[in-house]
């Protein structure tokens, strides 16, 4: 039967397939589902973001637009008259306010010199001097000119809004300057979740609204996306289309959105950031509720898993009890007629001393008759009594034999010697060898090991074998030959016969229970199936090698018992 260490192992292993088995469908199906849901919903999540950046890209894009169609309506519709006069001046800036919400802070007229030689608006900028400023170049380059946001005369951030008209015959700017709290608040109401955050920049990589945070540690970084609203030949991407990208925060050292798309025909940056974390928080939830469950399925499928595996290694346990104890019978049974075989040349053997005892007692009745005192009855009389005394010690010794074969039932493992046991063998085979016209031969070798096993189940085996090479050979004779060697840590027995051999279709099935080369009614066919189970019980090896009409050798290979206790302590540890 088999010992401790089997069954842990055969738990170990059914507990193992069965959550492989289970848990590698869920996984898979976690697995694959999880990544195309996560990718689908980082591109919707992208995509919706993408849509949010592009409809606040036109809302500042349609403001800035819609500040200066005002300028322009104003520029080209009224002469250069009206804002020469300070009081006009002032009424179409204050119309101007009242119109869209103080959105233009002041208003004023610069000449082509760059003189302003008329202003409306809370600061003290008459007469300023705006020749040498970027913006008075520009406008003169391109008639219609939007700032980037600066100090400028008047120390506060401000961008302005310059158009160039002809009146009089001369060049004159109408300017105005935009309110940047006003502008401002278009670019924070891009907030998303706890972290998205939005910003102007420009070509430089300066702020042209003020975050809600401090990102002066991420400008360096910020400034690798204004190249990449570039195409392959360096020219600004059209307003409108937006960059997404995912990157690491060098400033947070967290993984974040970055969106951004041109502004002001790509002199400005519109870019929106938000934490990864923060963007796929649902997913993330959605995530850590599949790795719940997954985790729950688990903990049900090991749970049911072991409870399974150790009912059927309970019936398993019960089933190689019911096995071994059938194996017994069944060896028991072979031992039996392996007896049944010995008993008819026992019997001849045994008939030979009674027959001498029958004839010398008669004798001695024939002494009797005739009288004692008869010279020479007295000594015949002796000597037929020692015969018949020595005729009985041999058939005690006989059937001592025969009895100690039959009484050793015991399947304890001890420590033995195979010689002793191959001897005791050809002892009790001699006689039906004898009548098989077979001659036994032993080449035993000295330095033989002992070997862990059961002396009744060796006692099988080697019958079985000497039986079978005798049955070999009953019709023409010949010579069985059982040798013994040593190889390192086995014990080496062949059993060779000189007998018909074994055809070669007939090997691969020489072990099968049942199976049988014997004419009906001379073998059962499991002797070399219980030979096999002994061995194999034994951790040994038996192989056979045969050619028809020449012979068969049964090679048997048994560890030695210093090496089964090795390796039992091996499997202990």
């Amino acid at each position: 039967m088999p010992d401790r260490h089997y069954y842990t192992s055969l738990h170990r292993s059914m507990v193992a397939t069965v959550i492989l088995v289970s848990l590698m469908p869920m996984a898979l199906i976690t697995l694959i589902g999880g990544y195309q849901y996560s990718a689908a919903y980082k591109a919707k999540v992208l995509a919706h973001l993408g849509e949010i950046v592009r409809k606040h890209e036109q809302n500042i894009d349609t403001y800035l637009l819609e500040k200066v169609a005002e300028i322009r309506v104003l520029a080209d519709n009224m002469g250069v008259s009206c804002f020469r006069e300070e009081d006009r001046l002032e009424r179409l800036h204050r119309t101007l306010m009242e119109r869209h919400g103080g959105d233009f802070v002041d208003l004023g007229l610069i000449n082509e010199q760059g003189m302003q030689v008329a202003y409306s608006g809370p600061f003290r900028l008459g007469e300023a001097n705006y020749a040498d400023a970027e913006w008075f170049r520009e406008v003169m380059k391109r008639k219609v000119y939007i700032s980037d946001v600066f100090l400028g005369l008047r120390g506060v951030p401000h961008f302005i809004i310059a158009v160039q008209f002809f009146s009089e015959g001369r060049q004159w700017i109408l300017r105005t300057t935009i309110d940047f709290v006003a502008f401002n608040r278009l670019v924070e109401n891009i907030r998303i979740g706890q972290t998205g955050l939005a910003f102007i920049m420009n070509r430089n990589g300066d702020f042209q609204t003020t975050p809600r945070l401090d990102l002066n540690a991420e400008i360096p970084f910020l400034k690798h996306f204004l190249d990449k609203t570039k195409d392959e030949q360096g020219r600004p991407l059209q307003d409108g289309m937006v960059i997404s990208r995912v990157a690491e925060n060098p400033a947070t050292g967290r993984e974040t959105i970055y969106l951004t798309t041109p502004l002001k025909q790509g002199d400005w940056l519109l870019v929106y950031q938000q934490d990864t974390a923060d963007a796929f928080s649902e997913l993330v939830q959605t995530r850590n509720i599949a790795l719940f469950v997954l985790l729950v399925g688990t903990i049900a499928i090991t749970f049911m898993a072991v409870l399974l595996s150790r009912r059927m290694i309970k019936r398993i346990k019960a089933s190689d009890k019911e096995k071994e104890m059938m194996n017994e019978q069944v060896i028991e049974a072979g031992r039996l007629a392996s007896l049944g075989e010995l008993a008819a040349g026992i019997a001849h053997e045994i008939n030979n001393p009674v027959a001498i005892m029958v004839e010398e007692a008669g004798w001695i009745h024939d002494l009797l008759d005739e009288g004692l005192d008869k010279e020479g009855n007295t000594d015949e009389t002796r000597r037929a009594l020692t015969q018949i005394r020595t005729q009985g010690s041999r058939c005690r010794e006989i059937t001592h034999k025969l009895l100690s074969f039959a009484r050793m039932i015991d399947p304890t493992v001890v420590e033995m010697q195979l010689n002793d046991m191959v001897e005791e063998i050809v002892g009790l085979s001699s006689q039906r060898a004898r009548f098989a016209n077979v001659q036994v031969e032993t080449e035993l070798a000295d330095d033989l090991p002992t070997i862990a096993a059961s002396p009744s189940e060796m006692q099988q085996v080697l019958l079985n074998l000497v039986n079978n090479a005798v049955d070999a050979m009953e019709k023409e004779g010949g010579t069985l030959t059982i040798t013994t060697r040593r190889d390192r840590d086995d014990v080496l027995m062949t059993v060779a016969d000189t007998g018909c051999g074994i055809p070669r279709a007939n090997i691969q099935r020489l072990f099968d229970p049942f199976f049988t080369t014997k004419p009906v009614g001379k073998g059962t066919g499991l002797g070399l199936s219980i030979i096999y189970g002994i061995i194999n019980k034994m951790k040994g090896e038996i192989s056979v090698n045969s050619a028809v009409d020449m012979g068969t050798a049964f090679t048997v290979r048994i560890p030695s018992a210093a090496s089964a206790q090795a390796e039992e302590r091996r499997k202990k540890e």
